[in-house]
């Protein structure tokens, strides 16, 4: 095993010293340095501001000491990483936890003094908050209780055994913790991705799934999922217990869904207009061809943006009666509020961005990968860390994680439209500031019914920014628990997460949440009364399936 290793280690060293690693950067290494350097400039202009934070920080050490030193029990944090009942009951990880979390707590109150723009702020908290997830002492073996254990246990043969998994990760070439779970668990079309269904149409931007109906009758409306760029449609369908697609066949609805091609350099021209066009407009085309009713949109993240753009253009050529309704899930149309992803939305990094896009065509899916998972650290990159390397733990099979690592690519047109247009420029808010095919976009003339749900915590698209663009475009809205990917993932049977709902719609988001109802359980069921009460309320035969191209989840959602 360790000749095999060294051998992997020499030909990833060759790869490097060969250049055929990829010569151009998706960020701006110079960005990062100035927005550092005017943070300690801005700081520095503020003695009087630092030193009442350096006094408050003197007394709160003086308190945490007398604390610890009396063995006085604090109280437990609701933080994943400390959930081991050592770092709770025993006064030496005790001490050690809470020692760690004021010491975050207070470096994170002087970065809070800055008055600099919002995107400087964002990527010093960024930065910040890095270092601190990596040196919490939950990474380390002597100051975790459950790697202190396990070591105990095996004699150390975790941490040899961990060592062997950090130097084949690194042997890979693709960098370390690979291993968020195990990518044997699931198999797309029969483990997942597998309720039964067929592939009716495709071009070369998508490829279009109808599924198999289980009830004798279905609702007349049919129903088209929009899925954003950088996953496979398949988040909506899981395992079979989690599938959002099979509830909804055996809740007598049709359903079709976006199954976009995986770009490769061929692609690098398409934009946001071809994915609206070709892609969106294309799908509703085939889907009222198909079943003769205009269908139900509902669409996720990135793909709830495109279908409001979609939706906007097809107002703009009076084709408005093409959509019978739309519901927009965890996806933001106003990019005013980014909170902390902001930090990317910076000329330099957008610049060096599509230096490194002209190099290959597109953004790939593994850089994607990375960017989400930093922004989601103790998750997805430290966790994997400590079962991995220090406790030698196997992967566990999780269905949602598999199809997280199952990413794609992004045309490089596409995102430099996006990401100049959109976030930074938030030319959505704009009447007539988008253009799609020489179209304007105006959201204002949006009059399909619409419902928004957004995320209680949402770490992609934040709830209140996803509530103020539903009051600007005039739609109803539900609040979900949980977070991004899933919250969404919220079956009846399991019971779980809750959601709010408020009639009311004032312009403050926290006082919308302040007078909402909270109710038990899944939205979903909620979520097929509104679909009923805008729809017409009738029933046809079930749509069957004659002329499929492939099964599902067909080659789009096969293709690396």
């Amino acid at each position: 095993m360790i000749a095999d290793l060294t051998r992997r280690l020499n030909e990833a060293a060759e790869k490097m010293v060969k250049g055929d690693v990829k010569p151009t950067l998706p960020f701006d290494p110079f960005a990062i340095a100035q927005a550092t350097s005017d943070f300690a400039m801005g700081l520095a202009m503020k003695p009087t501001d630092l030193m009442q934070v350096q006094v408050a920080a003197a007394q709160q050490w003086g308190q945490f000491w007398m604390g610890a030193l009396s063995g006085k029990e604090t109280e437990k944090p609701r933080d994943r990483r400390f959930a081991a009942p050592e770092w709770q009951d025993d006064v030496y990880y005790r001490a050690i936890r809470d020692a760690y979390l004021l010491a975050s707590q207070q470096l994170r109150d002087v970065v809070a003094l800055s008055k600099d723009s919002e995107r400087n702020q964002a990527m010093v908290r960024f930065l910040l908050d890095q270092y601190l997830n990596a040196i919490s002492p939950a990474n380390f073996a002597a100051t975790n209780p459950e790697v202190v254990k396990r070591t105990k246990e095996t004699n150390g043969g975790n941490l040899v055994q961990g060592f062997a998994h950090l130097m084949e990760d690194i042997a890979s070439g693709k960098g370390i913790v690979q291993r968020r779970t195990d990518p044997t668990a699931f198999e797309k079309g029969k483990t997942i991705a597998a309720t039964p269904g067929e592939v009716v149409f495709e071009n070369e931007l998508f490829q279009l799934i109808q599924y198999t109906p289980t009830t004798a009758k279905v609702a007349a409306e049919p129903l088209l999922y929009v899925p954003p760029l950088v996953n496979r449609y398949y988040m909506i369908d899981l395992v079979p217990r989690q599938s959002l697609v099979k509830w909804l066949v055996d809740e007598g609805r049709t359903v079709f869904v976006i199954s976009w091609v995986n770009p490769t350099e061929a692609h690098k021209d398409k934009g946001v207009g071809d994915y609206v066009t070709d892609g969106i407009g294309a799908a509703i085309g085939e889907v009222r061809k198909r079943t003769g009713q205009s269908p139900d949109l509902f669409a996720f993240c990135l793909g709830g943006t495109l279908v409001a753009i979609a939706l906007a253009w097809l107002a703009a050529q009076k084709r408005a009666d093409e959509v019978n309704s739309a519901t927009l899930i965890g996806s933001l149309v106003d990019f005013a509020d980014m909170r902390d992803w902001s930090a990317f939305v910076h000329e330099g990094h957008l610049a060096a961005l599509e230096d490194h896009l002209e190099s290959q065509g597109f953004i790939d899916s593994l850089e994607l990968q990375r960017l989400f998972a930093a922004m989601r650290a103790n998750d997805l990159i430290w966790s994997s860390v400590v079962n991995h390397y220090l406790l030698d733990r196997p992967a566990p099979p999780s269905d949602l994680l598999y199809w997280f690592e199952d990413g794609a690519r992004i045309p490089a047109a596409f995102l430099k439209s996006y990401n100049r247009d959109l976030l930074l420029s938030n030319k959505l808010k704009e009447p007539a500031g988008f253009e799609v095919g020489g179209v304007p976009i105006d959201l204002a003339a949006i009059t399909t019914p619409m419902l928004v749900i957004a995320l209680k915590d949402d770490h992609v698209s934040a709830w209140e920014a996803v509530y103020r663009g539903a009051r600007d475009i005039s739609a109803d809205f539900i609040l979900g628990g949980s977070g991004h990917n899933a919250g969404v993932i919220n079956p009846p049977a399991a019971n779980k997460h809750g959601f709010w709902m408020n009639e009311k719609q004032p312009a403050n988001a926290s006082d919308w949440l302040a007078s909402a109802t909270r109710h038990e359980g899944s939205w979903w069921p909620t979520w097929i009364q509104w679909l009923t009460g805008n729809g017409s309320k009738k029933s046809v035969a079930a749509r069957t399936i004659k002329d499929g191209i492939e099964p599902a989840p067909g080659r789009y959602a096969m293709m690396k």
